[in-house]
């Protein structure tokens, strides 16, 4: 009988550790190119604007590509499966929500999407009652909103539509 770590299906670690290998590279790269063109070099007075980024950029690019040669070369390379389907529907149940409340403040501001997205979150991940849920995301928010805008005086993004301008806010 096969455990259920023996059925798993997907990308293996070592591969996604490649990929991330290149992206820091990439990202090292363009560290490097950024602190070339604002001078790296040693000037007169001192270091350029871009010496210390380029040193940065240097290292990132470096380590990117030894993680790199380790992931695919190296001896004990970790052939695991890195996240299967299951494990990877409930990330993405987390982060396509996150993205449509990011993508919601632009348009309703952040109060207001915050308490449908606590409100939603609540009722459709945790399984709480609707009740609840909007009592707890309604509470959070005014605790935040009589925070910010009230006593620190501090106006957060209400969005395009500004739906709390009626509160003279």
């Amino acid at each position: 009988m096969s455990s259920p770590e023996e059925n798993r299906t997907g990308v293996g670690t070592h591969v996604v550790d490649a990929v991330t290998a290149l992206l820091v590279m990439g990202l090292g790269g363009l560290v490097l190119f950024g602190s070339r063109k604002l001078g790296s070099e040693w000037t007169t007075d001192g270091p350029g604007a871009g010496y210390f980024p380029f040193y940065i950029g240097l290292i990132l690019t470096i380590s990117g590509a030894g993680i790199f040669f380790q992931a695919l070369f190296g001896k004990h390379k970790n052939t695991e499966v890195f996240v299967d389907r299951e494990q990877l529907g409930r990330v993405f149940s987390v982060l396509l929500p996150a993205a449509v409340y990011v993508l919601a403040i632009q348009f309703i501001g952040i109060y207001v999407a915050s308490a449908v997205y606590i409100t939603l979150f609540m009722v459709i991940l945790g399984k709480y009652s609707v009740v609840k849920s909007l009592a707890v995301g309604l509470i959070v928010n005014v605790v935040f909103f009589m925070m910010f805008e009230v006593w620190f005086k501090v106006p957060l993004f209400k969005g395009q539509f500004d739906l709390l301008s009626s509160l003279g806010f």
